[in-house]
């Protein structure tokens, strides 16, 4: 049955997953993906990782390499844990648990 053009939710992935688990979790990674993306549109100019497979020499320029990428990688984290966390919340809305 082809999906209803009135219904606002039409062809929008659903929060409580039916189906196979495995697809559940398929549709709750790529739901955490597109949450992480636009997340990453509000940041603006979001660093990547400095790198090429390459360290520096050693001495300061490595100590502050490594911590560059430190605290990128731990924005990184933060920026997927509020996604995962957005995304809890939004089931638990949907699901009447909140």
């Amino acid at each position: 049955m082809p999906a209803d053009p009135s219904d606002p939710a039409a062809g929008q992935p659903s929060h409580q997953g039916s189906g196979p688990p495995a697809q559940r979790k398929q549709d709750r990674r790529q739901r955490i993906s597109d949450l992480v993306v636009a997340l990453i549109g509000q940041q603006g100019e979001l660093e990547l990782l400095d790198g090429g497979g390459q360290v520096p020499a050693a001495g300061a320029d490595a100590a502050s390499w490594l911590e560059r990428n430190r605290r990128l990688i731990q924005r990184y984290q933060s920026l997927v844990r509020t996604a995962a966390t957005l995304d809890a919340l939004i089931d638990q809305e949907i699901a009447g648990d909140f």
